[in-house]
């Protein structure tokens, strides 16, 4: 980590696991911020794009939620709001998951922009990846009944409508926005303003059926693993796939090389030399994930 990693993730590995400071995360993150309070800079490693985008604002949110109590007035948090309350990238129900200048960037085939990156105009195809995770952040860290903050209020209402009428939804990444949504709302103790029994029973419902069961595939496949939704036995979700999770321990485990860390199981089509970095760069995102869900399972003495 200390020869490889991105001074990101390295604080990233200091804070958790090292009693490393919580500045040092936020002074390594607050490089890929742009003037407008949005991110870039290929803080999601996958997009190069050195702009403000959904996607790795994104990134940054889930940053800041691994830390502890970062007051909401912090600068960078009061960056992202501004970044959602000015309108950029956003179509009046969701933000982008790709932008144009994506393409003008080092990036995987899943964040080049095209006709079809476009919102759909039908609400039941609209993707609510990364905008339910993007409107919890608002309630959370927003001042109550400010303009970003009755903004992510309605995204919240209009997005769990859509998740309990649409049995259809099958995707883990919007699954884990959603339920990043939820973690939010009960943060911030606005429960009333959406269907939450309904919303708590249809994310239990989604963990349980999106966590790939098939085992050897977690190998060389992208497939779900507990670890997208339930990092800790504390999780409200773990007990509906607890196996699997107790499991996961002993896969990171025995699939540690003897040198170096966990590699990483996708890669680019095109930009083979960018690939390389982001390749490593994922490498040393993907070491901090595996040691803290060892940690908080209890197969780590610190």
């Amino acid at each position: 980590m200390y020869r490889n990693a991105r001074p990101l993730d390295l604080a990233r590995w200091r804070y958790n696991l090292e009693d490393g400071a919580t500045d040092d995360v936020l002074s390594a993150l607050s490089a890929y911020q742009n003037p407008d309070g949005g991110f870039g800079h290929a803080l999601e490693p996958d997009c190069w794009n050195p702009h403000s985008s959904p996607i790795q604002t994104w990134s940054a949110t889930e940053v800041i939620h691994e830390l502890r109590d970062i007051p909401a007035d912090h600068p960078i948090i009061q960056g992202i709001l501004r970044w959602m309350e000015s309108g950029v990238d956003f179509d009046g129900r969701i933000w982008s998951g790709s932008v144009p200048t994506n393409n003008d960037y080092p990036h995987a085939p899943w964040w080049g922009y095209s006709a079809s990156s476009e919102p759909a105009r039908e609400p039941k195809a609209v993707d609510y990846n990364p905008t339910a995770a993007l409107a919890g952040f608002g309630l959370r860290y927003a001042r109550r009944g400010s303009n970003v903050w009755t903004k992510c209020e309605e995204i919240a209402k209009a997005a769990v409508n859509k998740l309990l009428a649409d049995e259809s939804m099958n995707d883990d990444h919007t699954s884990a926005c959603y339920l990043r949504l939820l973690d939010d709302i009960e943060t911030a103790g606005v429960e009333g303003i959406v269907l939450m029994e309904a919303f708590r029973g249809q994310i239990t419902a989604l963990v349980s059926n999106q966590v790939s069961t098939n085992t050897k595939a977690w190998i060389s496949d992208y497939v779900c693993r507990p670890s997208r939704f339930a990092n800790t036995p504390d999780s409200p979700y773990y007990p509906c796939i607890a196996e699997l999770a107790k499991y996961e321990c002993e896969f990171i485990e025995m699939t540690l090389p003897k040198e170096g860390v966990w590699d990483i199981n996708w890669q680019w089509a095109d930009y083979p030399a960018e690939w390389a970095i982001s390749r490593n760069w994922w490498r040393g995102s993907q070491a901090v994930n595996n040691m803290l869900y060892l940690r908080n399972f209890g197969r780590l003495e610190l």
